[in-house]
């Protein structure tokens, strides 16, 4: 069984990514072989709307014809049996880098007909966790499940199933000092992430553990 997650963060040492570790130690907890990859490592933009994974007997048909950093990784996803995604949520959607990689891997499989048929070759398991800097209330008043429920929604339709992880109010800085930031409290900060985020962590890995014991 193997487990790939993407880190969508711009950084690989903060909230995000630790999740994304939590999650990988607990698909590897049940036997489940993992890898990370960081998408702001990757050369690669959206989709280019060629419509080559659309076209009736093209060699492309239902694959991307980009030449580019995404071409291997998609290759991986086809042999994997569960992936991750990992995003901070940045004006209620999830990052640039992010958004890019899931329009590009979604499209190819997705057919313009009526019952909205998949191209991917199989089922597989499918989660994201989210990370905001807002509270829970504020994430729900500014509307931020909206766009990644409909995002999770075709995860679903293409891949078979997807499972979701929020994680707010994060610690955002090291020293809030150093930043203009005071919409937040420093101390109620630094005593969420010391109270909070270690059970997020725990939720990470048991969110890991779900993906990998279960198959779509």
């Amino acid at each position: 069984m193997k487990l790939i997650a993407f880190n969508g963060s711009p950084r690989k040492k903060w909230n995000t990514a630790t999740l994304l570790e939590h999650a990988c130690k607990g698909a590897r907890s049940v036997g489940a072989k993992t890898e990370i990859v960081n998408l702001y490592d990757l050369d690669y933009k959206g989709c280019t709307s060629c419509f080559a994974c659309k076209r009736i007997g093209g060699k492309s048909y239902g694959h991307c014809p980009v030449k580019d950093d995404l071409r291997p990784v998609f290759r991986k996803i086809e042999k994997a049996d569960a992936i991750l995604i990992g995003s901070p949520i940045y004006y209620a959607v999830t990052t640039g880098e992010t958004r890019s990689f899931l329009e590009r891997l979604m499209f190819q499989y997705s057919v313009y007909d009526p019952p909205r048929s998949t191209l991917f070759p199989k089922k597989i398991r499918t989660g994201f966790i989210y990370t905001a800097g807002a509270t829970e209330e504020q994430a729900g008043e500014m509307g931020f499940d909206q766009n990644t429920q409909l995002t999770e929604r075709a995860m679903r339709r293409i891949f078979g199933s997807c499972d979701s992880l929020w994680v707010t109010d994060t610690y955002q800085f090291s020293d809030y000092a150093k930043y203009t930031s005071t919409l937040f409290d420093p101390a109620a900060k630094k005593r969420r992430r010391d109270e909070q985020f270690p059970k997020d962590c725990d939720n990470a890995c048991e969110l890991g553990a779900q993906l990998a014991r279960n198959r779509a």
